[in-house]
């Protein structure tokens, strides 16, 4: 679909932007994955067009860095095209992949100098991992890629989502970090699978949500942060994201996310005046006051 109105609104603005390209993915991560994505899942509706013209978009608006996410970003089939639309445009770019199947061809974009990949790394033991991902051998096949992102030099950042009950998240992430990757744990959020069957809650979110930043589902619609898609507003099939950010809509939905004090406790490695939903070791924590 041609969107006309691709013209800057009066502020709108926009530093991050995450691009959740698919639903599709290779594992079910049957207690946790906000996305319910899965393997019988699809594309959207979203065209590699309305990325293309997004991202040009995304540019117009000040955005500096894009993350393409799923589902498994990779699956996409115009993934490639994408990321080098990015960069070529001047964006840094985020690749949030599971590293389950790397492709060849895949490689060469993932070393570029602005390209990070971030993954997910749930236990050093296979069993455990697999169980989270509900994937046999995903443990094996991911801990291999990021050995192979590493010895090739690619910039990788690891999260372990701490499920508790025991699960051997610290042990994981000592394991990456003994490879010299950035590694941090980060509690599930109840969102999606994890919400278990119960209705999301904005306190599940790290407070800094539509706060410069914002990401595009499958459908176009258009959500605060990807753990924010229940409070989806506007959708880029039909308007540009200026006039989106720039809207009453998306005025009331970033207020209805309450930000947090410096009275508020933080999570281990939380960083909510990052630029990601996503814990980032190694930054101090710094609450949003306003």
């Amino acid at each position: 679909m041609t969107v006309l109105d691709t013209e800057r609104a009066p502020g709108a603005s926009l530093n991050f932007l995450s691009l959740e390209l698919t639903a599709r993915c290779q594992f079910t991560c049957p207690s946790q994955c906000y996305a319910e994505a899965g393997p019988t899942r699809g594309h959207g509706s979203m065209t590699a067009q309305d990325w293309h013209r997004l991202i040009d978009e995304a540019v117009a608006l000040g955005t500096t860095t894009v993350q393409f996410i799923g589902g498994e970003p990779t699956l996409y089939p115009q993934f490639a095209e994408l990321v080098e639309h990015a960069l070529r445009v001047g964006l840094d770019v985020r690749v949030h992949s599971n590293l389950f199947k790397v492709r060849a061809e895949h490689w060469p974009l993932f070393v570029e100098p602005r390209v990070t990949v971030k993954t997910t790394y749930h236990s050093d033991t296979a069993a455990e991992h697999d169980a989270i991902t509900g994937r046999a051998g995903s443990h094996a096949a991911t801990r291999a890629s990021i050995e192979e992102a590493v010895r090739r030099g690619v910039k990788v950042q690891v999260a372990v989502v701490d499920h508790g009950n025991g699960q051997q998240a610290q042990q994981a992430r000592a394991e990456m970090e003994a490879l010299g990757v950035t590694a941090s744990v980060d509690k599930v959020r109840a969102i999606g699978r994890a919400a278990g069957g119960l209705l999301p809650s904005v306190s599940a979110l790290c407070g800094n949500c539509a706060r410069g930043k914002a990401a595009i589902l499958p459908d176009g619609r258009i959500a605060p942060c990807e753990m924010g898609r229940f409070l989806a507003t506007g959708n880029v099939r039909e308007t540009s994201l200026a006039s989106v950010l720039a809207s009453p809509q998306w005025a009331r939905t970033r207020a209805s996310i309450p930000h947090r004090t410096s009275a508020d406790p933080c999570p281990p490695d939380c960083a909510p005046s990052g630029d990601s939903c996503g814990p980032s070791k190694g930054e101090s924590c710094g609450p949003m006051d306003n």
